[in-house]
């Protein structure tokens, strides 16, 4: 089994969904005690926050590279980013890496398409749905991305950071994502993608009507698989 290396916190909330998940998926397909190898390196989300907010991705790009190396020193065999939005600086992290990185974007398209959804709503926090570090990746691989309009861009990014980041899970919210979702169904949009790993924690596949894809879930099982598989 490979030993994966997670850079973590960003936020703790969703790290802790990953742990859980990608245990359960080692359990499941070996059976018994068994349990993933796994180092984490949990960062102070609110110093990456405050350098998001002031557009300083050379910096986070530079906390993040550092963490994924010591990972790297200390045996991790790839590394996984939890967080949708930081793999902005994901280029950067990998340039440090004699290790693969695995991108949760590329495990996101590969799911989406194996299910048959080419047209996506992507959901996450601003930056995530207005810069094309996220968007061109999915694109890509051959998607056809829908966000919202910029106020509700700015409804799901206050959600987020004030509500879902600090563990807070509010009724209202969730109506305010599933009348977002269903105003966007018009345009031809076939699945909807939860490109935050904290939006999970509020919407569910049985909160809207059309495909959910959440990609905490997505992320979590791409790695496990790729644990699981044997060495070259």
């Amino acid at each position: 089994m490979r030993k994966i290396g997670l850079l973590g916190g960003m936020s703790w909330e969703s790290t802790l969904v990953y742990y859980k998940l990608i245990n359960e998926a080692v359990a499941k397909e070996l059976g018994g005690l068994h349990s993933a190898k796994i180092l984490l390196s949990s960062v102070d989300f609110a110093e990456i926050a405050e350098l998001q907010a002031r557009g300083d991705w050379q910096k986070s790009g530079e906390i993040l590279a550092e963490e994924a190396s010591l990972l790297a020193q200390a045996g991790a065999d790839v590394i996984a980013i939890c967080t949708n939005t930081m793999h902005k600086v994901a280029p950067r992290v990998s340039a440090q890496l004699s290790i693969p990185l695995l991108h949760i974007a590329q495990a996101s398209a590969d799911k989406l398409l194996a299910e048959g959804v080419s047209r996506v709503l992507l959901l996450g926090t601003k930056y995530t749905m207005t810069q094309d570090f996220y968007r061109e990746a999915l694109e890509q691989a051959g998607l056809t991305v829908f966000v919202p309009s910029a106020e509700q861009m700015d409804v799901v990014h206050h959600i987020i950071y004030t509500e879902l980041c600090l563990g807070m899970i509010q009724a209202s919210s969730r109506k305010q994502l599933q009348d977002l979702i269903e105003q966007m169904r018009p345009q031809g949009v076939q699945g909807v993608l939860l490109a935050c790993t904290e939006l999970g924690l509020l919407l569910s596949p049985q909160d809207v009507s059309i495909p959910l894809f959440d990609t905490t879930v997505i992320h979590a099982q791409a790695i496990a698989t790729y644990a699981l598989e044997k060495k070259a």
